[in-house]
């Protein structure tokens, strides 16, 4: 009787505040994903996960030893992935971000090249840059590949201690220069005989990633892969 009870109370609340599209805000979800079909529709998915060697992985060729790597959507300037995006980087729209996170945690399942990951790790913001957006957008991604797959977030792994400015402008070379540094280890021991997946929520040339990885390549008997939300094809 209180179940049915509390059925009743979810339906008529859903009457008067409906649960709408965590992306358009307009139409409701098909699914529990909380996004609706038209938005489903729109999202630019790769199959790069489906390719040992892919647009992604060929960006770290000759420099670090991947296990695996691929991008769930392409980023293109003025872009659907663009809008997604600045929701969860500006708007706050954290539940996009761990909703994105399961898709994809969904999609990986399905690659022989993910299947014993054991951990995930998320490229850390500095703290200052996190207190002003409210968390760390890579974290909430890497929340929802982790929630799919029964492994630990370990978010504190990799800290990040030097603010540096925006390196749109950067070439590859000046923006592994400018971050190869800022990146240490936190707790080395949780690290230690991983396979760890490296979480990122954009590639562009790959200089964040690739100084987080150095990182974690130091610890013994480390391996990685990396995901990310998007692949930037206007490199």
């Amino acid at each position: 009787m209180r179940k049915q009870l509390l059925e009743h109370l979810e339906a008529f609340v859903g009457l008067l505040y409906p649960r709408l599209c965590l992306c358009c805000e307009v139409h409701q979800p098909a699914d529990d994903d909380g996004l609706c079909i038209p938005c489903a529709a729109r999202l630019p998915k790769t199959d790069l996960h489906l390719h040992l060697e892919n647009e992604f992985t060929e960006r770290f060729w000759g420099r670090i030893p991947l296990q695996a790597g691929a991008a769930m959507l392409y980023f293109r300037k003025q872009g659907f992935t663009q809008l997604l995006m600045h929701q969860l980087k500006y708007e706050g729209n954290r539940e996009l971000g761990r909703t994105l996170g399961r898709i994809y945690g969904r999609m990986l399942k399905s690659s022989p090249f993910f299947l014993d990951i054991e951990g995930v790790v998320p490229v850390p913001l500095h703290p200052r840059k996190e207190r002003l957006r409210g968390y760390n957008q890579s974290a909430v991604f890497g929340e929802g590949l982790a929630e799919v797959w029964g492994v630990p977030v370990w978010e504190n792994a990799l800290r990040r201690t030097v603010h540096t400015p925006s390196q749109t402008r950067l070439s590859r070379l000046e923006r592994l220069e400018n971050v190869r540094r800022v990146f240490e280890v936190g707790d080395s021991s949780m690290l230690r005989g991983r396979h760890i997946l490296l979480v990122d929520d954009v590639l562009t040339t790959g200089a964040t990633l690739e100084a987080c990885a150095e990182k974690i390549f130091a610890i013994e008997g480390t391996r990685v892969s990396m995901a990310t939300l998007a692949i930037a094809m206007d490199v």
